[in-house]
């Protein structure tokens, strides 16, 4: 009964006139949660008779349900998607293929879509040649897509595979082959090298000719593909960085194709070792013939990733040490070397303790890019970790460099380092300074910072002359009014006329974007000692008045909790 009155009242629902998609989604979710239900009861008693009339008949309702959603939202691929799952959870694969065929004459547009629908065929219904008639179909919507290109790719040379493991098992089980005629091109990947070919003539970019290539190592009898794909990499690209990249990480596999017996460990290290020179030589070439900032880069990446990675050799480590810091100076006087891996070179050098010359790099990386703020802040974080005399002086030379705007995080440094190492005066006065050195949108957060450090070194009454100081400059930060009366609540004689004064400044401001200052605002007059309750009808009128579009629905909201004591 409990089933039925629920069942009922969610098909009474999708029978409205006036449909919604959460109505349908809820009675799918309740049909689904039934069917786990009764397949665990099932279970549990060992009852699998009337499997018809009770599984099958809510499967079919299920369908339909979400047949009739997906029909009228048609634009929803969640929805399609579930629906897809669901098939899939209940090995409805005749339903299943009905919902891929509807699904993909509306939304052609999804490669994604097709790979899923033809990965489904190949997989789940054994069917190459009906995945190779989606991916064709797919290829005609998106002629131009690598993905596609990639998965048909696969599928052809997992179908050759397929083929190779079936005659291969009937010749070992000496059975005539008969009707069953094995091409030879289509067991060797012919029909993988046609896509290929086909592909590289419409998709450009070394990219997609490595990822091709990658998945054709995947498959042990395509040696002859893997040499065509390289050879076309190599004529049509020898000048991209990635080509390059490829080709000297080709030497770290290539040793490993020549196992030996029993290798020591002093052995493998040196092999290892040796490896990697090779890799090293092959960059080296690389950065002769390729002179770019890209090809650099992947130097350097390649070294960074075999100096991370874990030995017990310290020999071996502090080998790939010294030739990451050989690169990362080659790339620097070569004037080569990107400004974001400036800062991995510094880190380097000071996990080496290698400070002098992580000050020299410094130096030479904000001459390089003097306009940068990063590597100024890169350069002053070096100096004052390593507590140096010339910390202000190289402040005062990069405020000359950079522009005001983005400046902010150095004057943060500048302003931070000082509490610590300078006296009150000198720190206060840089607070200033800061204040008309920045932009007005980056001023709001010294702002925030001045008021902080003055009340912890100047007390209250300094405090509060500051802040009536400071409103007369806009712009300001919610945190800035906020600030000023949570150190208003911290004293002990806290009086509600200087909290006014302060929520009306707030209120100034942001009293059109804030409902929770109102809110606030409200409850300290509610709650403080010196407030008066009476004024919260007023302060409930001005929001009303002020606040825009859906705030004051969300204010009213809040407002009906706090005086039912919920908020």
């Amino acid at each position: 009964r409990a089933v039925l009155r629920k069942a009922s009242a969610l098909e009474y629902k999708i029978q409205r006139r006036a449909l919604r998609k959460e109505d349908f989604i809820n009675y799918i979710q309740y049909e689904v949660n039934l069917l786990e239900l009764i397949k665990k009861r099932r279970a549990r008693i060992g009852y699998s008779f009337k499997k018809d009339e009770i599984e099958h008949s809510i499967l079919h309702r299920v369908h339909s349900l979400f047949n009739r959603a997906t029909g009228k939202w048609k634009d929803d691929v969640q929805l399609w998607l579930s629906h897809v799952a669901f098939c899939k959870q209940w090995n409805a694969k005749h339903q299943l293929s009905k919902v891929f065929s509807t699904m993909l004459a509306i939304h052609s547009n999804k490669p994604a879509l097709w790979i899923m629908a033809a990965k489904w065929e190949m997989e789940t219904k054994l069917s190459s040649e009906s995945a190779r008639h989606l991916f064709l179909r797919a290829l005609r919507f998106h002629p131009e897509c690598p993905k596609l290109y990639q998965e048909y790719f696969r599928m052809e040379l997992m179908h050759a595979e397929k083929q190779r493991k079936e005659k291969k098992e009937f010749e070992q089980a000496k059975m005539d082959l008969g009707e069953f005629n094995y091409s030879e091109e289509i067991l060797n990947g012919e029909m993988a090298r046609i896509v290929y070919r086909d592909a590289s003539q419409k998709i450009k970019g070394v990219e997609f000719q490595l990822a091709v290539l990658s998945i054709a190592k995947l498959f042990d009898f395509t040696q002859d593909l893997q040499k065509e794909i390289l050879e076309s990499l190599q004529a049509r690209y020898a000048d991209d960085p990635l080509t390059w990249d490829y080709m000297a990480r080709q030497e770290l596999e290539l040793g490993s194709l020549q196992p030996t017996e029993h290798p020591t460990k002093q052995k493998k290290v040196s092999e290892m070792a040796q490896r990697e020179e090779r890799c090293c030589a092959v960059f080296d070439e690389a950065v002769r013939a390729v002179p770019t900032e890209d090809m650099w880069k992947c130097y350097i990446t390649f070294c960074l990733e075999r100096y991370n990675r874990k030995t017990n050799s310290e020999e071996l480590k502090q080998k790939r040490l010294e030739r990451t810091l050989n690169v990362f100076n080659k790339a620097h006087e070569s004037s080569l070397l990107p400004e974001a891996l400036y800062k991995q070179w510094l880190q380097l050098l000071l996990d080496s303790s290698l400070s002098e010359k992580a000050v020299e790099v410094a130096e030479a990386a904000t001459r390089h890019f003097s306009q940068s703020v990063e590597m100024w802040q890169m350069r002053l974080q070096v100096l004052i970790q390593l507590e140096r005399d010339d910390v202000t002086q190289c402040f005062e030379e990069a405020m000359k460099h950079t522009k005001s705007k983005g400046t902010l995080p150095l004057w943060t440094l500048w302003v931070e380092w000082s509490e610590g190492i300078n006296c009150k005066e000198e720190t206060e006065a840089l607070y200033q300074r800061s204040l008309h050195a920045t932009t007005p949108a980056e001023s709001v957060t010294m702002k925030e910072m001045y008021l902080d450090w003055t009340y912890r070194n100047g007390g209250y009454k300094k405090v509060k002359r500051l802040f009536t100081s400071l409103c007369e400059n806009r712009p300001f930060s919610l945190d800035f009014f906020r600030k000023m009366i949570q150190i208003e609540k911290e004293q002990e004689s806290c009086k509600m006329l200087h909290l006014r004064e302060y929520y009306e400044r707030a209120l100034r401001e942001f009293g059109s974007t804030n409902t929770d200052l109102w809110l606030d605002y409200i409850k300290e007059e509610l709650s403080h000692p010196q407030g008066k309750p009476e004024n919260c009808g007023s302060i409930h009128w001005r929001a009303m008045k002020m606040l825009q579009g859906d705030l004051v629905e969300d204010f009213v909201s809040k407002y009906t909790f706090l005086q039912t004591g919920h908020l």
